[in-house]
């Protein structure tokens, strides 16, 4: 039997988490990538195929902001992409984990994203 290692798992978690979550041009699916460097966010429209917005720990506004990927950092990622949807006029989001367990970076980006006003 083939041995599987941990990124293996989190693939398959997030291929079964798609399979249920759509992201919309009114809903956007906002997906959320870590290594152990960087953090990774976007919002998504499914249905079309585009990128309605995105933000990372490498975005030239956070640049001098972030060292690395800490639980500040997924908080001011979480902020940026957050205050870009509220500009482009979008309230109401899809949350998509990523296959990563909801604790740590991945909860501290989302509460940021919702005390920015945005709905899950």
């Amino acid at each position: 039997m083939p041995k599987v290692d941990r990124e293996s798992k989190r693939k398959i978690r997030h291929k079964r988490i798609r399979r249920n979550i759509r992201g919309t041009s009114r809903k956007p699916r906002v997906y959320v990538k870590k290594s152990n460097r960087h953090i990774y966010a976007q919002a998504i429209d499914d249905i079309n195929g585009d990128t309605i917005a995105a933000a990372s720990s490498l975005s030239p506004d956070l640049e001098e902001e972030v060292g690395n990927a800490t639980i500040e950092t997924a908080k001011k990622v979480g902020s940026l992409l957050a205050s870009k949807l509220v500009e482009k006029g979008h309230r109401e989001v899809v949350f998509d984990r990523g296959g990563y367990p909801y604790h740590g970076k991945v909860k501290e980006l989302a509460d940021q994203m919702r005390e920015e006003g945005l709905e899950f």
